[in-house]
C-alpha cells in the first residue's frame, strides 16, 4: 500500500517522499477553495485506513471532571459527532515549512527539511463539531490548561528514536475559541489522506496543530509536552534563544502566483496575472504586484473579502523578451506588508518574504 492514498498526477503535485505539494498553476481558474484532489498532503509516516464504525475519540486527564484515565476515557463514536450541532468553517491549513525552498533559491540560505515551494497549503470548507462542545460534554474543568490531541497514524521514528504518534498540545483558550473537529471537507466526508474520520482544524496556526486521524485528547491542569513542541516546530539558530524559541503557533502572511515556475508568457500581449494571498491576522486588505523584481509596485484587484484567503489579479503587457521576475506582497489587516527578506532559522520555518517568481517572456 502506498503512503498516500489519492492519485498524485505531476500536473497537480510535486511529490516529496511521504508528502505532496500542490502546484499553484493547477489552481489557475479554480474556485476559491482547493478541490480535495488538489489539496496538499503532509504526512510524517503514511495515511492510515480507519473504519468509522469502530473508531472512537477518547478524552481523558485531570482537566476533566472525575479525572478519567486513558483506560476509562470518555468516548465519542463517529455517529455521536454527526449527531451533534455542526459548524462550517472556511479555513486555510498551511505547513510551518511552506516556502522553505525559497530560503535557498531567493536568499542563498539553504535549510534542511521538506523543500516546499509555496504549495504546502490549502483552503477548504470544513464541517464538524466545535472542539469546545466536545470538551464541555466530556466534563471540562474550569482550571484546565492544555489540550493534547493525538493522531492514529503510525509511530514516527526520527534518527532511530520512536517518538510515538503525532501529537501536539493546544492551550485551552485556543481550544475553546475557534478550533473544529472536522469530519467533512468541501462537502464530502474527509478523504483518508486528509484525516478521515475526524481531524482538528486550527485556524491561523501552523498545520501541525491540525492533527489528522484524531484518536485521543488528553486534557490537563498543567502544560503538556510533546516532541512536536519541545524538539520540533520551534525557531532556532542565530537570533533565537538557545535551544529554540517558543513552540510555533501563528503562521505568517504570504502571496503566490497561479503560475508555473519559468512559465512562458507572450511578448506584447496583455496577460492577466492571478494569485492568492493570506494572513493569520485576518482578511488581506491589499496586494501589491511587481513585474520588475521589486523595483516598483502596482495595486492588484482583490476578488474576495473576509474569506480564508483572497484571490487577486493584475493585467500586464510584457514589453521585452527574456526572464522577468514577478513579485507579490500582501498587506494584512494590521497594515503590515510582507518583507523583502525573511529571517533565516535552522529549520526553514515561516518564510515570510515577498516571493520572486520567474517567468520567461517569448
Amino acid at each position: 500500500m502506498g503512503r498516500i492514498v489519492k492519485a498524485l498526477p505531476p500536473d497537480r503535485f510535486a511529490v516529496h517522499g511521504t508528502n505532496a505539494e500542490m502546484r499553484w498553476d493547477a489552481m489557475r481558474g479554480a474556485g476559491l477553495l482547493v478541490p480535495n484532489d488538489r489539496f496538499f498532503v503532509r504526512d510524517h509516516t503514511r495515511t492510515p485506513l480507519i473504519d468509522a464504525r469502530t473508531w472512537r475519540l477518547r478524552l481523558f486527564g485531570d482537566g476533566l471532571r472525575g479525572a478519567p484515565t486513558r483506560a476509562r476515557a470518555v468516548e465519542f463514536g463517529y455517529a455521536d459527532l454527526l449527531a451533534m450541532p455542526s459548524r462550517t468553517l472556511d479555513a486555510v491549513i498551511e505547513c510551518a515549512g511552506n516556502g522553505r525552498a525559497l530560503f535557498a533559491s531567493q536568499q542563498d540560505t539553504p535549510m534542511p527539511g521538506i523543500p516546499w515551494g509555496l504549495g504546502g497549503i490549502g483552503a477548504a470548507r470544513w464541517r464538524g463539531v466545535p472542539l469546545a462542545a466536545v470538551l464541555e460534554r466530556a466534563g471540562l474543568r474550569a482550571d484546565a490548561v492544555d489540550v493534547l490531541a493525538s493522531g492514529l497514524d503510525p509511530d514516527f521514528v526520527l534518527d532511530g528514536e520512536n517518538l510515538g504518534r503525532v501529537r501536539r498540545p493546544l492551550p485551552v483558550g485556543k481550544a475553546l475559541d475557534d478550533v473544529l473537529i472536522a469530519y467533512e471537507m468541501n462537502g464530502v466526508p474527509l478523504p483518508p489522506d486528509h484525516g478521515f474520520p475526524a481531524r482538528l482544524v486550527v485556524p491561523g496556526w501552523v498545520g501541525i496543530a491540525s492533527i489528522k486521524w484524531l484518536g485521543e485528547i488528553e486534557v490537563a491542569r498543567r502544560p503538556l509536552p510533546s516532541p512536536w513542541t519541545t524538539r520540533m516546530y520551534r525557531m532556532s539558530g542565530p537570533g533565537h534563544p538557545p535551544g529554540g524559541g517558543p513552540a510555533l503557533t501563528e503562521q505568517v502572511a504570504k502571496s503566490a502566483f497561479e503560475l508555473a515556475w519559468d512559465e512562458r508568457v507572450p511578448l506584447g500581449r496583455p496577460v492577466v496575472l492571478t494569485g492568492r494571498s493570506w494572513s493569520p491576522r485576518g482578511p488581506v486588505h491589499g496586494v501589491e504586484v511587481s513585474v520588475d523584481g521589486g523595483a516598483s509596485w502596482r495595486p492588484a484587484r482583490l476578488r474576495d473579502g473576509d474569506t480564508a484567503w483572497s484571490r487577486w489579479s493584475l493585467e500586464w503587457c510584457p514589453d521585452r523578451t527574456g526572464p522577468v521576475v514577478l513579485a507579490a506582497r500582501a498587506v494584512d489587516a494590521t497594515g503590515a506588508r510582507q518583507p523583502v527578506r525573511s529571517e533565516p532559522n535552522d529549520d526553514g520555518y515561516l518564510f515570510a518574504a515577498a516571493v520572486h517568481h520567474r517567468v520567461q517572456v517569448t
